[in-house]
């Protein structure tokens, strides 16, 4: 059952990396390293603003699962309306405010004059694919709480190949370069959700569903609003520990900012695979909290970790193996190659350093275990920040990477402590 849900899902998750690894090789072809560094800083802006928002696919996936073990039909079908109208909403403000949040992130990231025209001429396209983007988290999160992982996989793998098409066929083949890279997106997130929307609907029960009473009952959309602002705190958090990590590397120039969003490339690889597995997690720990079944749970948790594990070893093995021939792939900058093939141990090992980070969020977003999950990012991120004090001046780039991995083996170690005493009080134990 594991493997039947997670297998689909880390191939769909995988061609999202993918997507990342051709738009990094596709501006690092342009033959200016300013192009990849307004590329690096842009995706992370983004991430930051519109990565945040991945709580609607995980609060989709919570809730949508949880009601399946309780074999309510009907309130699987309003949990995907009530995040389908919170992801619009949101998607149109983010459009809407784009022009100050572009100014605030170009000037906390300070980069120079080139890189800021880059990171500019990308974002002001790229926005315009937020709405139909968010819509797409919560289509996938409706499919992964229902088990539906080969439906999912369809379709993220349909948003990211047309996405990687355009993205070669514009930004290198057309000549449109990083605007290019940034219109494929827009056009395959739309894609995206049309195809997605048509396919939930369809296995709906009753095609206006969103009219039945209780949809958007008011204490239904406070509890969703609950869960979606823990989760957007720990995840605003967790975008927030790339960003400094960005800012600062910034500060060692911009060869060594773009050699980070090389590597960068292999912590995204590691933690895409390792998501199918937190997802699977996710759907198995919400079915078992719906359905009250405590050994299905234990199985479930115990199961995924253990996979979890395998894989992140297995990953490091293959980024040190072959990790200098992709980087040689990524660019064909010298001065970034060689700066990226000396830090490249650091992202290998990012695969080991985080398994246990992406499996216990998916154990704690499947059981709705907000808080906890919130409250444990929060301390993971004070001792990433000392642990960036200290070893970032006494060994510069190298403490950086070193420094992203402590946080990574803090938030899964934090999370296990706390595993214990929730698994009791949730199914009567002690």
């Amino acid at each position: 059952m594991v493997l039947g849900l997670a297998l689909p899902t880390t191939l769909g998750f995988l061609t999202i990396p993918l997507l990342g690894i051709t738009d990094t090789a596709v501006a690092g072809r342009l033959g200016d390293p300013a192009i990849l560094a307004g590329l690096a800083i842009g995706a992370v802006l983004f991430d930051l603003i519109f990565g945040s928002f991945n709580f609607l696919r995980a609060s989709t996936t919570a809730l949508v699962a949880q009601a399946w073990g309780r074999e309510d039909h009907a309130e699987q079908e309003a949990v995907f309306w009530r995040s389908l109208a919170t992801a619009l909403v949101c998607g149109i403000v983010i459009v809407a405010l784009s022009r100050p949040l572009l100014a605030l992130g170009l000037k906390a990231m300070s980069p120079d004059t080139a890189t800021a025209a880059a990171t500019s001429h990308w974002f002001g396209i790229r926005v315009l694919s937020v709405p139909a983007g968010l819509a797409n988290f919560v289509i996938l999160g409706y499919l992964l709480g229902r088990g539906q992982t080969r439906i999912g996989l369809l379709v993220q793998v349909l948003i990211n190949f047309i996405n990687i098409v355009l993205t070669i066929v514009l930004g290198l083949t057309l000549g449109y370069g990083i605007e290019g890279i940034g219109w494929a997106t827009v056009a395959a997130e739309a894609i995206g959700a049309a195809t997605g929307l048509a396919i939930v609907l369809g296995s709906f029960r009753g095609r206006h569903s969103f009219r039945a009473p209780g949809t958007f009952a008011a204490s239904k959309l406070r509890a969703l609003f609950v869960l979606n602002a823990d989760i957007l705190v720990r995840t605003f958090v967790l975008i927030g520990a790339f960003f400094i990590l960005t800012r600062i590397g910034a500060g060692f120039g911009p060869v060594t900012l773009a050699a980070n969003a090389v590597l960068m490339n292999f912590f995204m690889v590691a933690g895409f695979w390792l998501d199918g597995l937190a997802n699977a997690a996710e759907t198995i720990v919400g079915r078992s909290i719906g359905a009250r079944h405590g050994p299905s749970f234990e199985r479930g948790v115990w199961l995924t970790g253990i996979w979890s594990a395998a894989l992140a070893a297995l990953t490091t093995l293959v980024f040190l193996m072959a990790g200098k021939p992709l980087i040689d792939f990524l660019t064909t900058v010298p001065d970034v190659r060689a700066v990226a093939h000396r830090h490249l141990v650091w992202a290998s090992l990012t695969a080991i350093s985080g398994f246990l980070a992406f499996h216990m969020d998916g154990v704690f977003i499947g059981a709705t275990w907000s808080h906890a999950m919130r409250n444990r990012m929060l301390a993971a991120f004070a001792g990433y920040c000392l642990s960036l004090a200290v070893l970032v001046p006494a060994f510069g780039n190298h403490g950086l990477w070193m420094s992203l991995n402590v946080f990574l083996i803090l938030r899964g170690l934090l999370l296990l402590q706390r595993l214990p005493g929730l698994r009791d009080r949730m199914f009567g134990v002690g």
